[in-house]
């Protein structure tokens, strides 16, 4: 939480909270969420949507155990500082939430810095690291560079071992190495350390 005792709200900041695949990124937010509505604090929840010829306003921001809570629709072009501005006009906002944060754009993350700095909301972002290559997010990547407090949630590959990356499995099991980098099917994913993902992607040839 970002309390501090007697002083309301500290400092507004900019969080990155990633992972690989199946470690509780959700479910996090959500409880982190929960904690700030049982206090009668206002919050805006955003989550991806590749859809941009849709006319979609909320999605649903959903966690293995079972947690689900309604949500802001953010693609390619959504203007966020636009959108969370306005927002905060009508209603007490006290802080945003992002999910799936790796599918930011660049330009996005640095509107998030600017509501942060401008508008003095927190503004809590969760998501990949990596795609199942091994190679950064732009969102990621842009967080990585400017988020004030960047964290890591972490599960473990079946080594026991802590995993950082992502495997992307066809549907015979097999390891896909090519293809876009935006797909949505989480039952596709294998959360590995680094060390049995290279195994898996890339066999007997060097990387």
């Amino acid at each position: 939480m970002l309390f501090s005792r007697g002083n309301g709200l500290r400092m507004a900041k900019l969080y990155f909270t990633f992972a690989a695949m199946n470690a509780g990124k959700s479910s996090t937010l959500l409880q982190a969420a929960h904690n700030y509505k049982e206090r009668g604090m206002n919050v805006m929840l955003w989550t991806f949507d590749r859809n941009e010829d849709e006319d979609l306003t909320y999605g649903y921001i959903q966690s293995r155990i079972g947690l689900k809570a309604k949500a802001h629709i953010f693609a390619q072009g959504t203007e966020l500082f636009t959108a969370i501005k306005t927002a905060q006009k009508g209603s007490d906002l006290r802080v945003v939430f992002v999910d799936e944060a790796q599918f930011l754009s660049s330009k996005q993350v640095w509107q998030l810095a600017q509501i942060v700095d401008e508008l003095k909301l927190p503004v809590l972002c969760y998501g990949l690291r990596t795609d199942f290559r091994g190679e950064l997010f732009e969102g990621s990547a842009s967080l990585l560079a400017i988020a004030d407090e960047i964290r890591e949630a972490r599960t473990i590959c079946h080594c026991g071992r802590r995993a950082t990356m992502n495997l992307r499995k066809n549907d015979d099991g097999s390891t896909l190495k090519d293809g876009e980098q935006i797909r949505l099917e989480k039952n596709r994913y294998v959360s590995l350390c680094r060390k049995h993902w290279r195994e898996a992607y890339y066999g007997d040839e060097k990387p």
